[in-house]
Order: structure tokens, then C-alpha cells, then sequence
């Protein structure tokens, strides 16, 4: 049984106005090359109902940006009854829009849609964590009076690894042990600035 295929190539659209740059959506106009294979392979389907008909994409990021895009996609495959074809990736092959290919759009539609919701709340999580003071930053290793104790110090000319053996570290997991002579010129800097 022979198949006609409908093969889409992306490139950036020429008026630029509302459409993105790097990967318009389907269905928005801003991808003309990949509407107009669409077209064609609802054509081919419309002419000849009985012939599959494939529409060839390169990588899977190249059918949506998101899960909204991605469920309007499958919808429309399945209507028109067109198999997708990837290339390249770890889903590549031909997935029939009835049956197991439904099953595929479907698990791909709600991981979209995970990653999605994850990466929309990861930033505001570190929002709502910097405003209770958590800046995400490591503990101090060496406090306000320790630094005052190392200047005073400095300015009688100790040697560093000298003063990093008179210091320890009061909190954290490494209590009771000495600081590096990283750490001691880093208190420094970051009480000079």
C-alpha cells in the first residue's frame, strides 16, 4: 500500500507582527509553510479517503509550543485522520491518529502540560521564598563579630592561615570546624562592598 506524504518545513515568517520568532503556532498564520502542508494533506485525505496520509515533521517541538497547541493539533489530525511522521528524537516513527496514536497525543498532551505548570511555578515559588528572606544563598560561615575579630587582626599583620586557625564556624553542619581561607577572604570582600 502506497502513502502520500505531506512534509512541512518551518521558517520564521516574513511580516514578524505577532507571531514568534523562533516557532509560530499552528493554526495562528504566522507558520504558512506548515499551514499550507496541513492543507494539502486534508486535500489528499478529502480526494482519497482510503490512502493514509502522512505529514512529516522533523523533531516534536516543531508540531506546538504548548499543550493547547498541542491538544488543537491532535484534534485536528484525528478529524482529518492524518498520521504524524517524526524524524528525529526519542518518539520517532509514523503513530496513526486513531487508536494508539490517540494514546500517544494524549500522554504527550499531559506531560506539555506538567512541564508547563512546572515552570510557571518554579519561579514563583522562589518569589514567595525570597520575600520570607530565603535568597537561596548558602549560610555565613563567618559572622559579623568574626570579621570584626579578623580585621583587627589584619591590621596587626597576622598571616591569614595564622587567623583562620583562631576562627571557628558556629552553625550549620560543619560547626566546631575551622573555615576554609576561601571563606575568610570572601567575609571580607563581602564586607568591603
Amino acid at each position: 500500500m502506497t502513502s502520500c506524504k505531506a512534509s512541512s518545513t518551518r521558517s520564521r515568517p516574513r511580516s514578524g507582527r505577532g507571531c514568534s520568532p523562533r516557532r509560530p503556532a499552528p493554526g495562528s498564520g504566522c507558520a504558512p509553510e506548515f499551514e499550507a502542508a496541513l492543507a494539502l494533506a486534508h486535500e489528499i485525505k478529502t480526494a482519497a479517503p482510503e490512502q493514509p496520509v502522512i505529514l512529516t515533521v522533523h523533531e516534536m517541538k516543531r508540531l506546538a509550543r504548548n499543550a493547547a497547541e498541542l491538544m488543537t493539533l491532535s484534534a485536528t489530525l484525528q478529524s482529518n485522520g492524518i498520521q504524524p511522521e517524526l524524524l528525529s528524537g526519542p518518539l520517532t516513527g509514523i503513530y496513526d491518529p486513531h487508536g494508539m496514536g490517540s494514546m500517544f497525543f494524549s500522554v504527550l498532551t499531559v506531560a506539555a502540560q506538567l512541564d508547563r505548570n512546572y515552570n510557571r511555578e518554579k519561579p514563583l515559588e522562589g518569589q514567595q521564598a525570597a520575600a520570607h528572606g530565603n535568597h537561596g544563598c548558602r549560610p555565613r560561615v563567618i559572622d559579623e563579630a568574626d570579621v570584626l575579630f579578623v580585621r583587627a587582626l589584619r591590621e596587626k599583620s597576622t598571616p591569614t592561615p595564622e587567623i583562620v586557625k583562631k576562627l571557628t564556624i558556629k552553625t550549620g553542619k560543619n560547626a566546631g570546624q575551622r573555615p576554609s581561607v576561601a571563606s575568610l577572604y570572601r567575609a571580607l570582600a563581602d564586607t568591603d562592598a
